[in-house]
């Protein structure tokens, strides 16, 4: 599977590289179908799920015997292929198909190296339509769509049923508000164990940052203003959501504070945190250490149990010859229909990235194979808002994880901390 986590992204990179190089070579202008094609596709993922992607390649292929395609993960991690692409857009050298992160999508389009799929998803044999509204956001970055959803998830509220069972605390429920959260984290708690009732990342990346945004948006709150100009998250209601985490992080000390990104699921599935904040890329190694666990929706603001999902791409590029986009855009196309995902993102435990895939034998298995993923899949329809897909988002995000990291950790208060983050965030908000 792919990290959830993102590094923070300087537009600057990018947008430089974007310059500084053209395609490799000239290809050809029309389209022919039989001619023989090599696609590169950089799949971003680590070996098991780099093994499916082959053999779906290899499957692809066979159907269609005059494509070839170099496939590989690209980088050592889903993070570092955001500078081999960058480099690649410099010296004119990059893949056909990428796998990336969805808060890349801006900097990726305003490179001018993506390809512009805009008209060729409207025709109905893709069912574009069949994707999550958030998924198909986050594809079409200034208006533009660059590539396919490759990954939808959400955050769900996951829970240890042997530390609530230790504790003699009642399960959580899809009612819960986040005064019952916060209630049953206290008493999950035992710093004797070295059990904390949830935890929180506090590295400042991406996963510092998507965590906010429910808490946010619940209690009417809003990222960015409506023209998307400038920060909104410092209002009020953002106040009142951060100094909620504060209170459970620094007063009650019933959160794991994870300076990593990358600790706190494999504690929870060791039974040393006893809820976490999640979503299905954790369902597999759930199921590896067999742990025995439970999927609710996150808790509630006023009845409002809004989640947020992180759409991830297959984002595909310009290499200046129209038969190589046109089979790049004919595999993705295979690859997300609901036959193709059924054997891609189904069998990892990830989430179906089409309704109509629930339909399928599949499913079924892929439900009794994953316990709570189905709770997940359900979930989706709390997903009702996207993350802002302007360029200046991923700066942004930086500056808002700092000032959550600054603010459970005890170094500074809510208000202040966002009052900082907005206005360092002023300037790549406004496009400079």
């Amino acid at each position: 599977m792919r990290r959830r986590t993102a590094v923070a992204l300087v537009t600057a990179i990018i947008l430089t590289a974007a310059g500084c190089g053209g395609s490799s070579q000239e290809g050809a202008k029309t389209v022919d179908p039989q001619a023989k094609v090599k696609l590169t596709w950089w799949t971003g993922q680590t070996s098991d799920a780099e093994k499916i992607l082959e053999n779906l390649a290899a499957e692809f292929t066979k159907k269609h015997p005059n494509v070839t395609i170099d496939v590989s993960s690209g980088a050592s991690t889903t993070d570092e292929l955001l500078q081999k692409l960058s480099a690649g857009f410099a010296s004119g050298v990059y893949p056909d198909i990428s796998y990336s992160f969805g808060n890349w999508a801006s900097q990726l389009q305003e490179s001018g190296k993506t390809l512009d799929l805009t008209e060729k998803v409207k025709d109905p044999a893709v069912k574009w339509e069949e994707f999550a509204a958030s998924a198909r956001t986050t594809a079409t970055p200034n208006g533009q769509v660059i590539g396919f959803p490759a990954i939808v998830d959400n955050l769900s509220l996951l829970y240890n049923k042997k530390l609530f069972d230790a504790k003699n605390v009642p399960y959580p429920t899809d009612e819960w508000t986040w005064d019952d959260f916060r209630a049953a984290a206290k008493k999950l708690t035992d710093p004797a164990a070295k059990v904390y009732g949830t935890a929180y990342s506090v590295s400042a990346s991406e996963d510092t940052t998507w965590h906010f945004w429910p808490l946010l948006w619940q209690r009417g709150g809003a990222i960015l203003s409506q023209d998307q100009k400038q920060a909104a998250f410092n209002g009020q209601p953002g106040v009142d959501a951060l100094e909620f985490l504060r209170a459970m992080a620094v007063d009650d000390k019933s959160v794991y504070l994870d300076q990593t990104d990358e600790r706190y699921a494999p504690l929870f599935a060791d039974g040393r945190i006893g809820m976490i904040i999640n979503g299905p890329w954790t369902l597999f190694d759930l199921k590896q250490k067999k742990t025995d666990y439970g999927v609710a929706f996150l808790p509630g603001t006023n009845g409002d149990h809004q989640t947020v999902s992180g759409p991830d791409l297959w984002t595909l590029f310009d290499n200046g010859d129209a038969n190589r986009a046109y089979w790049s855009f004919e595999l993705i196309k295979w690859l997300t229909s609901a036959e193709g995902d059924s054997q891609w993102n189904l069998v990892q435990g990830n989430l179906p990235l089409r309704a109509s895939e629930t339909s399928l034998p599949a499913y079924e298995d892929y439900v009794k194979e994953y316990p709570g993923v189905e709770k997940m899949v359900a979930n989706m329809a709390n997903a009702k808002q996207a993350r802002p897909t302007v360029s200046g988002y991923v700066e942004m995000s930086r500056h808002v994880g700092e000032a959550i990291a600054k603010v459970l950790q005890g170094a500074a208060a809510p208000k202040a901390a966002l009052d900082e983050a907005a206005t360092k965030s002023a300037q790549a908000l406004a496009g400079g």
